[in-house]
């Protein structure tokens, strides 16, 4: 492990007058849970609002032109990953544009921990950028992945690729486990900075670049997994600037670490790396045992199949590696080759990995290919699969739906349908026993993000900014379109009941209209 560290400092943020919080229903991890299914268990959902408008020539909310919100903070100039919520603290990903951290300036990438009832900033983890440029570390991309947080620690993936454990109380109270977070803050070779009350308290930290030969593709992302105590981790190893080449194809895709101390407890070697067709960059899930099939570990990986895994590493040729149980060919056989040619990646009836983080409830495993949004538009599907499958089981899915197009928004399941939008913006509705389409919608701009459904009402946004809410029924019933000031790339969540929605600059917490 490589100890290195970061900081931060004071946010604009904007509040209203807040009562205390109650902590019964936190969104703690990617999905709200370790299965990623968007559900919230609240009834009290606030569905309507008003974001109100910019003070002119600023960026700044004017609190007064706003309904139903409860306070907004301000991110950077783009923001992708989702919010999470535990314990009094809303952590978000961003980047530094709006500098909060006093000696930290220009290009660098952010973790906030912001006060529940205020938006006030509470700590900082500020990341400098990896000195390889664009090919791994996309300029102003900032922090992608969205952080785990269990106890008293967060866990998040950096722009660097590196695995952080953070104390949630940031410097507060005391420095504890690493001690030289003034030199993690900044490029190697730089001079450390001092640390200031509002920097990010490190734990530890695992640099997989450096300790695995992971070659990251743009960014490193995803969320990490945690299971027991192990943590579960996408590499996000990947191609080079050619988009052909593989510099690390032995590198691992998906690790596992010690939860406590950051050690590597094991690895996959399922060869993953080695036909990865652009980057692994999905997120890690948790099948808790079920009927017919133990707990186990499922992967949406780079090359265009879904693994399970067993939970614990075993020893294999002086590794520890993850054992396969089974894998899934989410690419139908005529994605990959057609009329006797192989297809070519990145063409519109070719062959797609997984980012979008597939999900585990009602007994089934849904998962859905896409590709990077740069690529633009082609065949997509969705799979059904059975998680008490063992060996290879492509062309074996319970069902699987070719309607979709390629997509990058996890799916979520609620009552017995399933609600997938794809990347053209259209959001699908389908029986989650059968993958009978019910209805379509188009939301008329591109999405990234994942739909959320709480209160049995679904909430989805686009690229243009537009929150769509609708019911989470088997009739197409459209509630209202929320016009926000700019694209909303990450996902909503709801916790304690608030809704957050995270735009690319800002971060809203509504509590709703009457």
């Amino acid at each position: 492990m490589t100890p290195r560290s970061r900081n931060g400092t004071g946010m604009l943020f904007l509040a209203l007058g807040l009562s205390t919080v109650a902590h019964a229903e936190d969104w703690t991890a990617w999905g709200r849970d370790m299965q990623r299914n968007m559900v919230a268990g609240e009834k009290k959902v606030p569905k309507l609002f008003e974001p109100g408008r910019f003070v002119a020539g600023t960026e700044q909310v004017d609190m007064a032109t706003t309904k139903g919100v409860r306070w907004v903070a301000k991110l950077g100039s783009q923001s992708y990953g989702n919010p999470t919520v535990a314990d009094g603290r809303v952590y978000v990903g961003t980047n530094n544009e709006l500098v909060r951290r006093e000696g930290l300036t220009g290009d660098r990438a952010v973790v906030l921990a912001l006060d529940e009832a205020t938006g006030e900033l509470l700590w900082q983890l500020t990341v400098p950028k990896l000195g390889s440029g664009k090919v791994n570390d996309w300029e102003y991309l900032g922090i992608c992945s969205s952080p785990t947080v269990v106890g008293e620690v967060v866990y998040v993936v950096t722009n660097r690729g590196e695995v952080v454990a953070l104390d949630v109380h940031g410097l507060a109270d005391g420095n504890d486990g690493m001690q030289d977070e003034g030199t993690f803050m900044v490029a190697p070779g730089t001079a450390p900075v001092d640390l200031l009350p509002m920097d990010a308290d490190i734990l530890w930290s695992y640099d997989m670049p450096n300790e695995l030969g992971v070659f990251p593709h743009n960014i490193t992302s995803s969320s990490v997994l945690v299971v027991g105590d192990r943590l579960y981790v996408t590499t996000s190893n990947g191609v080079d600037w050619s988009h052909i080449d593989l510099p690390s194809p032995f590198a691992p895709a998906l690790v596992v670490l010690d939860r406590n101390t950051g050690a590597l407890a094991g690895e996959e070697a399922s060869g993953i790396s080695e036909r990865t067709m652009h980057a692994n960059w999905s997120s890690p899930l948790h099948v808790p045992a079920g009927k017919g099939f133990t707990s186990h570990v499922v992967f949406g990986a780079g090359d265009g199949y879904v693994y399970g895994y067993e939970v614990d590493p075993v020893d294999q040729g002086g590794l520890r590696v993850l054992q396969e149980r089974w894998k899934y060919d989410a690419n139908p056989p005529e994605y990959r080759v057609k009329d006797g040619q192989k297809l070519e990646y990145a063409t519109f009836d070719g062959p797609s990995e997984l980012i979008a983080t597939p999900v585990y409830a009602e007994g089934l495993i849904f998962a859905a290919i896409g590709q990077d949004p740069e690529h633009g538009s082609g065949v997509g599907m969705l799979s059904a699969i059975d998680p008490a499958s063992s060996g290879d089981v492509s062309g074996k899915a319970r069902w699987t739906y070719k309607g979709l197009g390629r997509t990058i928004s996890t799916p979520v399941v609620y009552k017995g349908l399933v609600f997938i939008p794809d990347y053209d913006g259209v959001l699908h509705c389908l029986v989650a026993a059968t993958g009978e389409l019910l209805w379509k919608h188009p939301t008329g701009a591109h999405i990234w993000g994942s739909p959320l459904v709480a209160g049995g009402y679904l909430f989805l946004g686009n690229e243009d900014g537009e929150l769509h809410v609708l019911k989470a029924s088997k009739k197409l019933t459209v509630v209202k379109e929320l016009a926000l000031p700019a694209p909303i790339y990450s996902s909503p969540v709801l916790a304690n009941g608030v809704l957050y929605v995270g735009t690319q600059t800002h971060l809203y917490a509504v509590d709703g209209l009457p």
